[in-house]
């Protein structure tokens, strides 16, 4: 839709006729003043209303008007015998105005827009009431036209006596929605749930949700219509501005079999008994004060050092450690790392709060939704692998020789605290769940602090090996075992590479791993340009720094691909089998009104944590008997793209990561599991 900036002024004097200003025309539409009474007398409140005759293919728009377009106003003044003022417009039930990727809410053809005054004393020596109105409106429809008018019309002071009007308000006040006589109540991931008689399958043929306010929900997603015992319920999309656990105001369109349309408007309440969230699972602690949420943090990260995905770094670390004799070097060595970690925590949880600021959804380990980040992260990881081998002299692995590591292994420790952390965001550990939501619903300045203290437990391990003396003699000596070690450590990094390329193909595809394929065979020539160069310096020959540089473009040549890398899709299709379903609002609830337990494993491609637990708990013989046996629906969510109503499951059961498990039992309030799972845990859940 174009949008033409061209404001017009209109004015509609008074008319012959009372009760009934002049016409303003354009070639768009006609616009009048219009009172449903000749007369009016203090106290006694009248009508008066904008009367707009929409030419055919122009519309203008409700108080929501949708996607685009803006509300009309309308503000009246009374003077002369009496005086009063009022701008609230009692607004008809408005239409769907779909427009491609946009939905709009608003009105064609004939509508009025009323507004109810009511006269109080004025001057007492004037017969007449001048009635003055200012009306801005837009209009659409290849070309969208901001319009406004200045309208005035005479009414006389005395008794009541409705005009020649009074039908168009009769007819408004019937076009306006009628009070609810059904229940709702609405969840916190946008299921609304609407509870009553004559709800009914066969009663009810098409049924639409429109939102009081913009920016609450996708107003073009499908909202599918799904019937139960108690009536029916819509699946709902919610946006950033949408407010889990707050009312949720707006007009209910229902159509009959007959196609007769009725408009009912009503405000859900939040649906009660969502989850019953306990401390051991990491609920969202609501309540919990600042020092709760940094130990819960400092926790966190300390667990994260046994998490998988952080293995590579942490065998990179533990080389570091072991190549440094003396006990000031360790510590050194310690700080460096340590500074690493924090600087990249803070700016990994000031991301991650200005994404969400920005009204975009971003949770731990957000980043690794982009298709992008995964690719750059595998190159990187390549490149420290092809160094532990020793194809590159690469300080910052923390294994280099010589005088480049001496020289840099402050730099070298630093940076390799930074990719600990940026490889370490796939996983969640025990008591991080509570941590990182806490944290980001906290103000920013406490939110970074949460993030540093999540930093200080992931960097405790190696600052008590280097501060404490005791610790520090767990270290073994340095010697010739250590170039093997080194060796050796390259393998799970590459086998890091490889679950990334997996991701990625989960992601973009086969033309996405295509391209990393690619960049991975550009590092892979730049080793060996790396390794002639080398025995070409060696010789002393002159063609040796030629190399050197035709390595490094090699080296950073695949960065040039990302630009070429597709896009993740918006909605990932999850891998079900017979056994399982994909998450959907609709499913759980129509579950729930079966009877049916449920479980919900919220899990993403990038989550290793996740993978774990799959392959370790929710795919054991043990687990699957269970379910079996107890007919638990299993439902599983993949997050390995966005997906809105996935992240705002996530936000609704305290969480803004994965892996998130919730058991529902039958007719009960669903219960959060721990992040790390064993199958006699999840048994033990069924069990209650």
């Amino acid at each position: 839709m174009a949008f033409l900036t061209l404001a017009l002024g209109l004015t509609g004097g008074a008319s012959s006729r009372a009760a009934e200003s002049a016409v303003a025309t354009t070639e768009r539409d006609q616009a009048w003043l219009v009172s449903d009474s000749d007369t009016v007398q203090p106290g006694l409140p009248i009508r008066v209303g904008l009367h707009l005759a929409l030419k055919p293919t122009w519309h203008t728009y409700w108080r929501n008007p949708g996607d685009a377009g803006e509300a009309p106003t309308l503000a009246v003044t009374l003077s002369g015998a009496v005086g009063g003022h009022g701008d609230v417009i009692a607004w008809p039930a408005p239409e769907r105005l779909p427009d491609g990727p946009l939905m709009s809410y608003g009105y064609t053809g004939d509508v009025l827009l009323p507004v109810t005054v009511t006269p109080v004393a004025g001057s007492s020596d004037a017969q007449d009431v001048t009635v003055k109105a200012h009306a801005e409106w837009l209009v659409c429809a290849a070309v969208c036209v901001p319009e406004q008018g200045d309208f005035q019309l005479t009414l006389h002071s005395g008794a009541p006596a409705p005009s020649a009007q009074a039908p168009l308000f009769e007819r408004a006040a019937a076009a306006r929605p009628l009070p609810s006589p059904f229940t709702s109540s609405i969840t916190p991931s946008g299921l609304l749930q609407i509870s009553g008689k004559g709800l009914s399958r066969e009663a009810v043929s098409e049924a639409w949700f429109v939102p009081g306010t913009p920016g609450v929900i996708d107003q073009v997603a499908d909202q599918k219509l799904t019937f139960n015992d108690e009536g029916l319920s819509l699946s709902l999309k919610p946006l950033d501005g949408f407010k889990a656990g707050s009312p949720l105001e707006g007009v209910l369109l229902l159509r009959d079999k007959a196609g007769q349309q009725s408009a009912l408007d009503m405000t859900a309440q939040p649906a009660k008994g969502a989850v019953a969230s306990s401390p051991a699972s990491g609920g969202r602690l609501a309540a919990a004060s600042w020092g709760e949420l940094a130990v819960l943090a400092f926790l966190g990260g300390a667990i994260l050092n046994l998490m998988p995905c952080v293995f590579p770094v942490l065998a990179m670390k533990a080389l570091a450690v072991v190549r440094l004799g003396g006990e000031a070097a360790r510590v050194r060595s310690a700080l460096a790392y340590t500074a690493g970690v924090l600087v990249t925590f803070a700016l990994l949880g000031g991301a991650t709060l200005a994404v969400r600021g920005a009204g975009a959804s971003a949770g731990w380990g957000f980043q690794f939704q982009s298709p992008a980040f995964v690719a750059i992260i595998c190159w990187l990881l390549f490149g420290v692998g092809l160094g532990m081998l020793g194809v590159f002299e690469m300080p910052a692995i923390g294994a280099g020789q010589g005088a480049i590591s001496r020289a840099h292994g402050g730099l070298a420790d630093f940076l390799t605290g930074l990719l600990a952390v940026l490889v370490a965001t796939p996983c969640t550990a025990p008591f991080m769940g509570a941590a990182v939501a806490g944290a980001l619903a906290a103000p920013p300045l406490a939110a970074i602090g949460v993030f540093l203290c999540m930093g200080l437990g992931l960097a405790s391990p190696y600052l008590l090996l280097a501060i404490v003396p005791g610790f520090g003699r767990l270290i073994p000596k340095p010697g010739a075992w250590m170039d093997i070690f080194r060796q050796l450590l390259a393998f799970p990094i590459f086998a890091t590479c490889v679950w990334l390329a997996w991701v990625l193909a989960r992601q973009g595809g086969g033309d996405a791993v295509l391209l990393l394929g690619v960049g991975l065979l550009l590092l892979g020539f730049s080793g060996w340009l790396v390794i002639n160069g080398r025995a070409l310096a060696m010789r002393g020959a002159s063609g040796a720094r030629w190399v050197r540089g035709l390595a490094a473009i090699a080296a950073v040549a695949p960065l040039t691909l990302l630009l070429a890398l597709p896009a993740p899709a918006s909605a990932p299709t999850a891998s079900v089998s017979a056994e399982q379903s994909a998450f959907s609002d609709a499913r759980l609830a129509a579950l729930r009104a079966q009877g049916r337990p449920v479980f919900i494993d919220m899990t993403a491609a990038w989550c290793i944590t996740c993978l774990v637990n799959e392959r370790v708990t929710l795919s054991s013989t043990k687990v699957q008997d269970a379910f079996a046996k107890n007919n638990v629906a299993y439902i599983k969510g993949d997050w390995t793209n966005r997906d809105e109503a996935i992240t705002a499951f996530l936000r609704a059961h305290g969480r803004d990561g994965v892996p998130l498990y919730v058991y529902f039992p039958p007719h009960a309030e669903g219960r959060v599991l721990p992040q790390i799972l064993t199958p006699d845990l999840v048994i033990g859940a069924m069990k209650g």
